[in-house]
């Protein structure tokens, strides 16, 4: 009805950043090194960009790719693509040159801007007839990038969008077992995603948010958005580095900052770190963090929130709600039941653990199922591959491929990815189980288990470890210090010492680890 369309206003992130800069312009929004930027130059900037853009030919739903790092440009993005009508592709920083090529040719990007560091990466678009522009992170006169922004407009000409589920971004997924997927996030999701930050952390107008977390991943968790919301500060870094961490969290009065638990155990395990003076929230997620390490966080002053999510689900979408009763327990309690992953956001349906029958599961801490969820901030589909989203949403709603448990509380808990589950003589092994076993051996600075062949067993558990700065500890004795804390057949088979590989958001590549035990066999977990 007339009416309707009177009354309701489409939802979407952009009117974040035009309330805050009309409330709050000379409130500092961006710090990146020495540079600084208030919410009105934020805002000038963005609508530098977007007037850009439709100046040099955007239309509407075109997209616009960004590879960069953790710069204003990337943050600015997230604005001013969507501003002009757009669409944004945040590129992974550590994709190879022809992951890259294939994620501006499979998303058909009319627009590229690229850091000067990264240019090796994005040889193909020349030759995709893709508009080139270079970053060189000066915020000065003669880089193209500024260039590109002096040539526009400051004046607002963003209006919001036609229709609030139309695609704001395009988040490719890592590709571990085949080509990447585009998953498509619409303006309402991003909005209420944004809000579901800013609710589940704390945030507020005297929050600084420190970009440790990448920007290209999930839209940076929407804290791109909700950041801004809020009229906080946005921190840059242009690259992770413990002891960069640790003198922002001091200087720069950084209250809040997200990373994946491999980010964290470099920051907590760094020879800066100290008990912070003022407590700092710290969002962990990727994997399940270990007991151990909630309990170095908090050791720490820092105040851990462990979220659970992907990328089809704008990032997080699960948290572990503190229960005011736990203060009275032990410490190692308190840590094992913050490890959980918890339940849905309050701007997400309840998630469900479900059998194949699409039954849920009963609430016994030990029957295992898949976790699937749907609501406003699940994805609309995989770009330009409707057979994929079609198999993604069997059912009514999105299947994870990630199996959990559910508690008496209701509170999920991960068990593992269906394509990580050990399956060791008819028996179920969870690596996840077997990983914070071993993570709690003090030499132990992060681990990573996989299935290996066994002639007998079919597959056994191996336990790839790191060990601390300093630290000895022989593959007999932790396998010893297993079998004292599991159940024996769910102990390693062998351990192996060493670096683990990892993606650029800090998630442990365990497909790395699995193609090497398994190369050459007939039979091999996904």
């Amino acid at each position: 009805m007339d009416s309707e369309k009177v009354y309701r206003t489409e939802l979407s992130p952009l009117s974040f950043l035009w309330r805050t800069a009309r409330l709050l312009p000379e409130k500092t929004a961006i710090v990146h090194g020495e540079r600084r930027y208030n919410y009105r130059q934020f805002e000038e900037r963005v609508n530098r960009l977007a007037s850009g853009l439709l100046a040099a030919g955007l239309q509407r739903q075109d997209r616009v790719a960004f590879l960069c790092p953790n710069i204003p440009p990337m943050l600015e993005a997230h604005f001013a693509v969507p501003a002009a009508g757009g669409i944004l592709v945040p590129i992974n920083t550590r994709l190879s040159a022809g992951e890259v090529s294939y994620i501006l040719e499979h998303c058909g990007a009319k627009f590229l801007f690229v850091d000067a560091e990264l240019e090796n990466l994005a040889g193909k678009a020349q030759e995709l007839n893709i508009k080139t522009i270079r970053i060189d992170d000066t915020g000065k006169s003669g880089d193209p990038y500024e260039d590109f922004l002096a040539a526009g407009s400051p004046a607002r000409l963003a209006t919001l969008p036609p229709d609030e589920e139309d695609t704001i971004s395009i988040n490719y997924t890592s590709g571990t077992t085949g080509r990447p997927k585009g998953v498509m996030s619409t303006h309402r999701g991003a909005y209420l995603n944004s809000l579901g930050e800013i609710i589940e952390t704390g945030m507020n107008i005297d929050s600084v948010y420190l970009w440790v977390l990448p920007m290209f991943h999930c839209d940076g968790w929407s804290f791109t958005w909700a950041t801004s919301a809020v009229g906080a500060t946005h921190v840059c870094l242009r690259k992770l580095d413990p002891t960069r961490v640790w003198e922002l969290l001091e200087n720069e009065g950084v209250t809040h900052y997200c990373g994946a638990p491999t980010v964290q155990i470099g920051v907590v395990n760094h020879p800066s770190a100290r008990p912070l003076e003022k407590q700092v929230t710290v969002t962990v997620a990727g994997s399940p963090p270990s007991p151990t390490l909630i309990g170095q966080l908090k050791a720490l002053n820092f105040r851990p929130i462990h979220v659970y999510g992907l990328t089809e689900t704008y990032g997080p979408i699960t948290i572990c709600e503190w229960h005011p009763e736990w203060y009275e327990l032990p410490a190692e309690d308190q840590s094992r039941l913050l490890a959980r992953q918890g339940q849905s956001y309050i701007v997400a349906d309840e998630i469900r653990v479900v059998n194949d029958q699409m039954q849920d599961v009963p609430k016994d801490c030990s029957t295992i199922g898949e976790v699937i969820m749907h609501g406003n901030n699940v994805m609309k589909g995989y770009f330009a591959q409707p057979d994929a989203t079609q198999e993604a949403f069997r059912g009514g709603w999105f299947h994870s491929g990630d199996l959990a448990v559910v508690h008496p509380d209701g509170y999920i808990e991960l068990r593992d990815r269906k394509k990580d589950i050990i399956i060791s003589g008819g028996e179920n092994i969870s690596t996840i189980e077997v990983e914070q076993t071993v993570a709690r051996h003090p030499a132990v600075l992060e681990v990573a288990v996989v299935a290996i062949p066994d002639a007998k067993w079919g597959e056994r558990p191996k336990a790839f470890v790191t060990l601390k700065p300093g630290q000895e500890v022989s593959e007999k004795e932790l396998i010893e210090f297993c079998r004292q804390n599991l159940a024996h057949f769910k102990c390693p088979a062998a351990i192996e010492f060493g670096d683990l590989p990892k993606t650029s958001t800090g998630k442990i590549q365990k497909f790395v680890l699995r193609q090497k035990e398994w190369a050459g066999r007939e039979k091999m977990v996904n």
